[in-house]
């Protein structure tokens, strides 16, 4: 009996999407993933990381939500809740482009839509093209779980996260301020 499996999308056809309404379109193995819009409290949580990496980086990072990557050539464009990319490599994307590889520091902040499947699945393929320090951040229990290389690491409320990539630390506190 044969199985029928659709096409994977390639880069080219993603590139002719039309913009969906609302969310925005992700690639993930080729296949087209509709993502929806982030909530005020995911919102709150990715503008509070983002601001505290950027002051922390100063100019040896560029910061920013909804950070666009391609971490594989072909069949696969993502997005992080909030990346870091170091300032040199961050220089070398031209405006019409994907940063190529995953960020230098990729950031997913828990919703209830997310699955562990999903959430293991975009940490391996983000370690595997280029990402130095992957965080989950768990707004329900107010924890953040730092992978790096094949080590994973708990931090809760009261804790301080080391960030190599910056030589500092961010506070945890910090991050669920006002959550």
């Amino acid at each position: 009996m044969a199985v029928e499996t659709a096409a994977l999308v390639t880069m080219e056809e993603f590139l002719r999407l039309q913009p969906p309404r609302a969310g925005h379109y992700e690639l993930h193995h080729g296949e087209v993933i509709l993502m929806t819009a982030p909530k005020w409290g995911h919102q709150r949580i990715q503008d509070r990381l983002a601001a505290l990496l950027r002051s922390l980086a100063g100019d040896r990072a560029y910061v920013t939500k909804e950070m666009s990557f391609r971490p594989a050539p072909e069949y696969e464009v993502w997005e992080a809740d909030v990346g870091l990319t170091l300032t040199k490599r961050a220089d070398e994307v031209a405006d019409d482009e994907y940063l190529m590889g995953a960020p230098d520091l990729a950031v997913e902040v828990l919703s209830l839509s997310n699955t562990v499947d999903e959430i293991n699945d975009k940490m391996s393929i983000c370690m595997a093209n280029g990402c130095v320090s992957f965080w989950i951040v768990d707004p329900k229990r107010k924890r953040v779980s730092v992978t790096e290389g094949d080590m994973t690491k708990h931090y809760g409320v009261a804790a301080s996260i080391p960030c190599l990539l910056l030589g500092a630390n961010v506070q945890v506190a910090e991050i669920f301020k006002g959550c």
